[in-house]
């Protein structure tokens, strides 16, 4: 869907094209947080999203005022002119997040995008993915946090082995199967063992106590 990967089977069309026969016009209209985010460390933060404002084609007075407000919501005023190469990995995580959202995309892909965020940024996200969904956008998260998942998502797919395993609101999974998220796909997927797994982790942990 991305247009990274092309020779698949099957039929994508995003915006009312189908993407194997269309340009690449339509990636204008995207947003994407991957879930290892390749960074120019030797840029700095400003210097990148530049960079990345360019290549969709904004206009530069509009990008240099968007680029210094949403580094300060994010908390990232004072670094926005060092090098990506100096940041931690929650701060690269949130230039990643600003980057995707910086033209204003129709569609948006987030792959894991709350990883080492600290917890006042997963809440600003959280709620910043409610309301770009509240204003028709479209937004679809990977991840496997499930309790995540349930509480932002009004439509999810659960897969298994590459196929789907079920399909539809969290209302509707759980009218099926009983539980939060996380038992509802422990018990389509038939993973009940993470008990006596860990366990078995906890025992081999403790080998060796009688010794001391």
């Amino acid at each position: 869907m991305l247009g990274l990967i092309d020779k698949y089977n099957g039929k994508v069309e995003i915006f009312g094209q189908d993407i194997a026969k269309s340009d690449v016009s339509y990636k204008r209209k995207i947003g994407y947080v991957p879930e290892n985010g390749e960074i120019y460390d030797n840029l700095t933060a400003a210097e990148y999203l530049q960079f990345i404002g360019q290549m969709y084609g904004m206009d530069t007075e509009v990008l240099e005022s968007k680029i210094t407000r949403l580094m300060d919501k994010f908390g990232m005023s004072e670094v926005m002119n060092s090098r990506i190469s100096s940041y931690s990995k929650g701060m690269k995580q949130k230039l990643l997040i600003i980057s995707s959202i910086l033209h204003d995309p129709e569609l948006l892909f987030f792959d894991e995008p709350l990883s080492g965020l600290d917890a006042n940024s997963v809440m600003i996200v959280k709620e910043m993915m409610d309301q770009l969904a509240a204003e028709g956008k479209t937004i679809f998260y990977s991840s496997h946090i499930m309790d995540v998942v349930e509480k932002i998502s009004n439509r999810i797919i659960l897969l298994k082995d590459g196929k789907v395993i079920a399909d539809g609101t969290f209302d509707q999974l759980k009218a099926e199967n009983e539980g939060s998220l996380e038992q509802i796909f422990n018990e389509l997927t038939g993973f009940n063992e993470h008990e006596q797994i860990a366990s078995d982790i906890v025992s081999i942990v403790h080998e060796g106590r009688e010794h001391e």
